[in-house]
């Protein structure tokens, strides 16, 4: 494993701050796209073992993390996938390799079909698959008053603790600093804000017409336990990608990168050099 020396930084995108990890150089680039709830601390057992042959980029999406919890970003996925692709062009990078963990499997699927000569491969990783666009009584209900302070109090009784114990099959990997670090969005306000955008603003996972216009080699990772995306996702996807391999894991739930590192790892490589 390399000295993995992290640059750390936030970038203005259109007007949106990004807060971004990456060790760029002369090997092929790689962006790394979390999901749902979620940051840059996804990937953080698996950037030290990928930086050994990869430019590593990893970044908060906008609403996400240390990233801006703006009130002007366009939450769907199409601006997701024009945030990324304005990403490549902010760093000089023509063509990059993506990997994307449950929501940022979508991102990942997005940025493929809408800037295709930009992409050269992609690993979802547990990626979210299938879900329709939030149901209209959950965007009229966004529009109410204080409900913001509705959704701040649903997490907190729902509680970090309890929705680590839900995405991980290994519970003694759950310590203190994982609960810091998912619990952290939770306290700020702002965060709430981003998030009622994102619910009205979202436009759903694409299916399988979409999909199958999406011709880049894809490699799929899966838990066989993930009780948030599970395994029979996976399945359909690999059936609807043109291109697309699926290996699953035993004993894995939806936190690969934090079950799996060393596995997915030697998956990605070999699937990313070959």
């Amino acid at each position: 494993m390399v000295d993995v020396q992290l640059t750390k930084e936030t970038i203005e995108i259109n007007n949106t701050k990004i807060y971004c990890e990456h060790t760029l150089n002369d090997r092929p680039p790689l962006f790394l796209i979390h999901g749902f709830l979620a940051s840059t601390y996804t990937f953080n057992r698996v950037i030290p073992l990928l930086a050994e042959d990869f430019s590593i980029v990893a970044f908060d999406l906008p609403g996400f993390g240390n990233s801006e919890k703006s009130t002007s970003f366009d939450y769907s996925f199409e601006g997701y996938a024009q945030m990324v692709n304005d990403l490549m062009d902010h760093f000089q990078l023509n063509k990059v390799s993506i990997a994307g963990h449950s929501m940022g499997g979508q991102v990942a699927l997005y940025t493929a079909r809408n800037f295709p000569d930009r992409v050269d491969k992609l690993i979802l990783l547990n990626s979210s698959g299938y879900l329709m666009k939030p149901a209209q009584k959950y965007v009229a209900a966004s529009y109410l008053p204080f409900f913001s302070l509705f959704l701040m109090r649903y997490f907190k009784r729902v509680g970090v603790e309890k929705t680590l114990q839900n995405v991980l099959y290994d519970q003694s990997l759950i310590n203190q600093e994982m609960i810091r670090v998912y619990e952290k969005p939770f306290l700020k306000r702002d965060f709430y804000r981003s998030l009622i955008r994102l619910i009205r603003q979202r436009e759903g996972d694409l299916f399988s017409e979409k999909l199958s216009s999406i011709k880049h080699p894809i490699l799929l990772l899966w838990g066989k336990n993930d009780k948030i995306t599970p395994l029979r996702i996976g399945k359909k996807l690999a059936g609807d990608l043109p291109n697309a391999t699926l290996k699953a894991y035993d004993q894995t739930g939806h936190l690969i990168t934090d079950e799996r590192p060393n596995e997915i790892v030697d998956e990605m490589k070999h699937f990313l050099l070959e």
